[in-house]
């Protein structure tokens, strides 16, 4: 076991692939999979700055760390992912869904960023870069498709390897943010939150009608994240996750497979412009403990969160759409 390893992770050889592994907190949790023996593959979409990445962590010793391109949002692309990893391995044991997108652009006005927050707290400095953010019917439409069926594109590429496993487990990197408490209607929560009644196709519905919604103004009306709350393809695209781990879950409730969604805290990242409360190594803590540790309870479909005060708590489902369990990362 390399420093910094742990000793959860079984002794048997293990393949991890893990979307968005060039930067933030993807490169992180790439590194501490491979520190703890795991063969990773590192994917991202652009190949300079993917293979560049993945030389850099072989350059710190973790020589299982390959690179592959992937384009989430391209179905034929996890297609050809998976040709690899079936070619190579002949099964995979974790999918790491990290890839993902904001959905808005800042504009600051001319404002210094670093002054403009100094002194305000994590919810604060949240709130005012909200009220800086531009958010257009296409920056939603790209957002969904990246964050939502990007994931799905994965996962369904590399489910029969994953299958091929004898513990396979995903594990989406989603967001508090994709709690249900932020849509405004009841009626749309409470479908959300019926994982028993949710399928796939509906939920894929509820996508495209997000996108129509908001390109006709009608967000608000229709219950979903409110204009005024921002990020509201961001927190859409969460929610969608989310719901789509729990019908993911309970339709492979009788096999060895475990899904599951973790929280990664506000953490320090580009996306972040740098803001965020935790470091790269705290987020991707998370992630990486989702991946070879949580079937000891069989906690299945659910969403985990790292809280640094060490106690587990409990959230009912209905505020999250999900259970969402508060984990030490320390």
């Amino acid at each position: 076991m390399r420093p910094g390893g742990n000793n959860s992770f079984p002794a048997e050889k293990r393949v991890a692939v893990v979307t968005g592994g060039n930067r933030g907190i993807g490169l992180e949790i790439c590194k501490q999979l491979a520190a703890n023996g795991v063969t990773v593959v590192l994917t991202a979409r652009g190949e300079e700055r993917g293979a560049g990445a993945a030389a850099a962590l072989r350059r710190l010793g973790l020589s299982e760390v390959l690179f592959h391109q992937l384009d989430v949002a391209e179905p034929s692309s996890a297609a050809c992912l998976a040709d690899f990893v079936r070619n190579k391995f002949g099964k995979l044991d974790i999918l790491v869904n990290n890839a993902g997108i904001l959905g808005a652009t800042f504009d600051f006005g001319g404002l210094d960023l670093d002054k403009a927050i100094e002194g305000k707290n994590a919810n604060e400095t949240l709130e005012w870069l909200g009220q800086h953010t531009v958010e257009t019917s296409e920056n939603a439409q790209e957002c969904l498709r990246v964050n939502y069926h990007g994931a799905k594109n994965a996962i369904e590429a590399l489910l029969p390897l994953l299958q091929s496993s004898p513990d396979g487990r995903i594990v989406t990197v989603s967001s508090s943010f994709g709690q249900l408490s932020f849509f405004s209607g009841e009626q749309l929560k409470e479908e959300l939150n019926n994982a028993d009644r949710l399928s796939e196709e509906r939920i894929d519905e509820l996508a495209e009608l997000f996108v129509r919604d908001f390109r006709d103004g009608e967000l608000e009306s229709r219950g979903w994240p409110a204009r005024a709350d921002r990020f509201m393809a961001y927190k859409t695209s969460k929610a969608l996750q989310n719901a789509y781990t729990r019908v993911l879950a309970r339709k492979h409730a009788s096999s060895p497979l475990r899904v599951n969604c973790v929280h990664p805290g506000y953490v320090r990242t580009d996306m972040t412009l740098g803001t965020g409360e935790l470091t790269v190594e705290e987020g991707a803590a998370g992630p990486v403990a989702g991946a070879p540790s949580l079937a000891a309870g069989r906690r299945h479909g659910r969403v985990l969160r790292p809280h640094r005060t060490g106690v587990l708590r409990v959230i009912p489902p209905k505020a999250s759409g999900c259970s969402l369990f508060f984990i030490s990362t320390s």
